[in-house]
């Protein structure tokens, strides 16, 4: 007997991974990436909880799927932000209903609790994914089954409904103690892990779409840095901190430049392709108010070739108007 289960990284979807493992079920974990989870690597991490409960670990990358099919005309709509949370869950399950048709596994399992988030987690909602991932009955729900209809693998006794919990709502005393009965270490603090859920990150995403079709090369462009919107319309992103400079080094997309600091330290960044001259030079001014400058004094930045000359600000209280 083999499961897929649907594989957040997070403390919920581990401990349902080891209620079923713990029923003799084959269980490989699948986290399904739409490109939109957090800044950093997570694999480590993934990897980590599922070897501590004995689950296989995959990761299938759906972002054009997404894009195409979710992010910008989900049937449900919004959450409060950005966020598509029950047509991206319908999605998933659609994925995962592929999967398991793939590895030959006979039911999912997610880490879903009943009314632990208000939009996604509610009863209606939890409902309304199975239909829109054709996975009714098809979809296990460890953490809560005991406050759900019962599904195939119960009625078909693959599962013992018996061993399945009945949590519900946002308290997560239960979790902690099964994490404890268990021995589970290293697991994360609960936490929103889409970035669309995030007021500033929903923002940058409005942003964009207001001045350009957003594609999946796109993603890792609002993803990092400073974020900023030039007086011509160009986008400028500037790096924070080295993480973000490694990051934005790596993002090849020909609709930017890659900018660069000419004999001194300071953050990478990227600007629209087709900035104006002012734009850049606009730009110059702000990337070099982050390095170590004097107003006074003229300096050097390399836009992939081109050599653009200029002074940074006196102050960074200026330009926060450029700021998304």
């Amino acid at each position: 007997m083999k499961a897929i289960a649907l594989f957040s990284g997070g403390l919920d979807s581990t401990l349902a991974m080891k209620m079923i493992i713990d029923q003799g079920i084959e269980v490989i974990a699948y986290n399904i990436s739409t490109g939109f989870g957090a800044t950093k690597d997570r694999k480590e991490h993934m990897q980590s909880m599922c070897s501590q409960v004995g689950a296989k670990l995959k990761i299938i990358d759906i972002q054009n799927e997404f894009l195409q099919d979710v992010l910008f005309s989900p049937k449900h709509g919004y959450g409060k932000h950005f966020n598509p949370c029950i047509d991206c869950h319908g999605k998933m399950f659609a994925v995962a209903r592929r999967l398991m048709q793939e590895e030959g596994a006979s039911f999912l399992i997610s880490g879903e609790v009943l009314g632990q988030r208000p939009m996604s987690q509610n009863s209606d909602a939890l409902k309304m994914v199975l239909n829109e991932g054709n996975v009714e009955g098809l979809l296990l729900r460890p953490m809560s089954a005991k406050c759900l209809e019962p599904t195939i693998a119960e009625i078909k006794g693959w599962v013992d409904r018996e061993k399945l919990e009945g949590i519900s709502g946002r308290n997560r005393e239960r979790q902690l103690e099964l994490a404890k009965e268990f021995g589970l270490s290293d697991y994360e603090s609960p936490g929103g892990g889409c970035l669309l859920t995030d007021e500033n990150f929903a923002r940058k995403m409005r942003d964009f779409i207001a001045h350009d079709t957003f594609e999946v090369r796109d993603i890792p462009v609002v993803k990092y840095g400073r974020q900023l919107r030039l007086s011509d319309g160009a986008k400028l992103v500037i790096g924070r901190n080295q993480e973000d400079n490694t990051q934005i080094q790596a993002i090849e997309n020909d609709k930017y430049i890659h900018i660069k600091t000419v004999g001194m330290p300071g953050p990478h960044a990227l600007i629209s392709r087709n900035a104006s001259e002012e734009d850049k030079k606009l730009a110059t001014k702000l990337i070099l108010t982050y390095c170590k400058t004097l107003p006074e004094k003229s300096y050097t930045l390399d836009f992939e070739g081109e050599s653009i000359e200029n002074s940074p600000f006196a102050s960074k209280e200026g330009f926060t108007k450029y700021f998304v």
